[in-house]
């Protein structure tokens, strides 16, 4: 396949500028797509851009991640009800250190023939005078226009409109392609669906002011099954820094995949082949309670974001639900895990001297309802500490019970758990 028919295989694909299939038939190109410094980590939902930069570069062509701390401090209205609050220079440039870090775990900036490269534009947006601007580049964008653009029209509807400071947006992305078309002859800009009229704008001015051609290549909203944005959850956003979501909740989400998108998810967030992913839509097929796709799905992307060392946390992590062994498990793990079973505290002092009685524990954390109930279930072997099984009713348990001083994790049959805190 050429790589616009794997995009479209993939359904990554939703336009393209006429001429792009030709161009990249016949030659190598620089290519590149914007990301929003709004936070110091970028999020699920941007794995859609990266991967197609990875796979454009696998291809041969030459990515560039361009991060707005120029943009940024002004922000885009595209797919927005409602005006962004301005960030700092300080925090838009904290924001860029936090992107440029994680693109490096997607992109090869070492490769001698086609290296990724990372680019601020603050680097020329900071610098130009605003009178230079108008002169020489609002000159051939039109009001009418960007009037006509449809993140612009669905602004002026709402009852609050649009900034001026919004309005430049387009005009400043679109001078974005000017400056990487000199300085890199960056001539392909990709992005979301929402983002084909700042694209069409590049290419507009790139044709105004250097009598170049430039293309586009959007990619469709990516919805799930029930409608809702891919990346959106009731827990909040998955951010793929591990000090905001960690490589256990990370691949969680993954696991947790509906049968009806884990097939589509594979072909976009995974650089797995096409007979790969028909063996596992056929596994789905036949046997969906295996979930042999979901977790295929899951290893790849925590591999691919977290790194292995990682993935083999969260995996054992994810046995340890089903009683597995949880040696080696953190108390961060620990509190991630059992993060929505039922908990309760204890002093730290009752697990000091002779320590505190498996009874009493059992009994006050409400795995059983007496202490005659809390003796039968453990003289029958069914209470676990820390999935490990103690059927003596005699049982103490001190301070070397605990994970790293801090918890302790009852269970009551096979998947009846109990998270105790100790303060």
């Amino acid at each position: 396949m050429t790589i616009l028919e794997e995009f479209a295989w993939r359904g990554q694909m939703l336009e393209a500028s006429e001429g792009l299939e030709e161009l990249l038939a016949r030659e190598h190109v620089t290519l590149y797509n914007g990301f929003d410094p709004s936070a110091a980590s970028l999020h699920v939902g941007s794995l859609v851009p990266i991967m197609a930069l990875a796979r454009m570069q696998r291809a041969g062509h030459s990515p560039i991640a361009l991060v707005g701390g120029g943009t940024g401090m002004v922000g885009d209205p595209s797919g927005k009800t409602q005006e962004r609050q301005l960030l700092s220079k300080e925090q838009v440039e904290e924001n860029v250190a936090g992107i440029r870090a994680q693109l490096s775990q997607f992109l090869d900036f070492d490769t001698k023939t086609n290296p990724a490269r990372v680019i601020n534009n603050a680097d020329w947006l900071l610098s130009i005078k605003m009178m230079d601007f108008l002169r020489d580049v609002g000159k051939h964008i039109t009001v009418n226009y960007m009037l006509a653009k449809e993140s612009v029209k669905r602004r002026l509807e709402q009852e609050s409109g649009i900034s001026f400071t919004e309005f430049s947006y387009m005009l400043l992305q679109a001078y974005d392609f000017v400056m990487l078309y000199d300085r890199f002859g960056c001539v392909l800009q990709t992005g979301g669906s929402d983002q084909w009229g700042n694209i069409v704008a590049g290419t507009e001015l790139i044709r105004r002011m250097r009598g170049a051609r430039g293309y586009g290549l959007v990619f469709p909203l990516l919805l799930t099954s029930t409608g809702v944005k891919f990346g959106k959850t009731e827990a909040g956003t998955v951010w793929l820094d591990p000090n905001l979501t960690s490589p256990y909740q990370f691949y969680q989400y993954w696991i947790t995949t509906d049968d009806r998108d884990v097939i589509t998810y594979l072909k976009y967030f995974t650089f797995l082949t096409r007979p790969e992913i028909e063996e596992l839509a056929a596994q789905l097929q036949a046997a969906p309670e295996k979930r042999e796709a979901q977790r295929r799905l899951a290893e790849e992307v925590t591999r691919l974001v977290h790194g292995e060392a990682a993935l083999h946390q969260a995996r054992q992590a994810s046995r340890v639900l089903f009683g597995g062994e949880m040696t080696g498990l953190g108390a961060r793990e620990v509190l991630d895990i059992f993060a929505h079973v039922p908990s309760s505290v204890i002093d730290r002092r009752q697990f000091e001297g002779d320590g505190l009685s498996l009874i009493d524990l059992v009994t006050t954390s409400g795995l059983a309802s007496s202490k005659g109930e809390a003796r039968r279930l453990i003289a029958a072997g069914g209470i676990y500490i820390n999935n490990q099984r103690i059927a003596d009713v005699q049982a103490m348990l001190g301070l070397s019970s605990l994970i790293e001083g801090q918890f302790l994790v009852a269970r009551k049959g096979a998947r009846d758990y109990h998270l105790i805190r100790v303060q």
